[in-house]
């Protein structure tokens, strides 16, 4: 399968040097040079499987982009940018995107960021068990459908998220520390900052809490980690 990138940032020479890397590696690369580009695009496409979009362009930037690609869209977001804080990389994922570069980066590294996040997106577009279905008071997750319920509201999920509230809601009651949440979900070991999972696990309480600050599923251990309360 050959894997369609869609890469919006306004420096061309990073542009063209992305689209030899990644080209290198099979894929095909769509270049856009601002965040509206990239909107238009993916109005016109829908065989985008992952996008690496800059947050500082013109026009409509990168957070306004990804927050219009979220309200519709699933597909995996690898953040560029030059700002390292961490605040900076909070931000990032809380708007919805899946990973955050910093600049200046090594094209090797995220030729591999790249590849892991369509391994991921791939799997749960494709994944298949023998017990397909969970339900913990009212939350409903089809592993097979890729999709989850509240009371027969449909939640909508990105796949980090999706993979994240499976393997709670496949271990009950069992805390999982934040470096075992890592390396479980995201397949490879845990080197990020503890802001990486407690985004994520945010987001999910946003969509599936009916109060995030009290919530009834998505539990925290202190100084242990997290669990779905059964």
């Amino acid at each position: 399968m050959k894997y369609n990138i869609l890469a919006a940032d306004d420096d061309k020479e990073i542009l063209n040097a992305l689209n030899i890397y990644l080209t290198n590696e099979g894929m095909n690369v769509i270049k856009a040079s601002s965040g509206g580009e990239a909107l238009e695009i993916l109005k016109n496409r829908n065989d985008i499987h992952l996008i690496i979009m800059d947050l500082m362009m013109p026009g409509i930037d990168g957070i306004q982009a990804i927050l219009k690609i979220r309200s519709s869209k699933e597909i995996p977001i690898i953040i560029l940018s030059a700002k390292s804080e961490d605040r900076d990389i909070v931000l990032g994922l809380n708007i919805g995107a899946d990973d955050y570069i910093t600049k200046p980066f090594n094209f090797l590294e995220l030729v591999a960021r790249v590849k892991s996040n369509l391994r991921r997106y791939t799997k749960f577009n494709s994944y298949q068990s023998s017990k397909d279905e969970l339900v913990i008071r009212g939350l409903y997750l089809n592993k097979k459908t890729n999709q989850v319920k509240l009371n027969d509201t449909e939640i909508r999920l990105t796949p980090i998220e999706f993979k994240i509230l499976a393997l709670l809601m496949e271990n009950p009651d069992v805390t999982f520390s934040i470096k075992t949440i890592y390396e479980r979900v995201w397949k490879e070991p845990f080197y990020k900052s503890e802001n990486t999972v407690a985004v994520h696990i945010r987001r999910i309480r946003e969509k599936i809490e009916a109060n995030p600050k009290q919530p009834i599923y998505l539990k925290v251990v202190w100084g242990i980690g997290y669990k779905i309360q059964k």
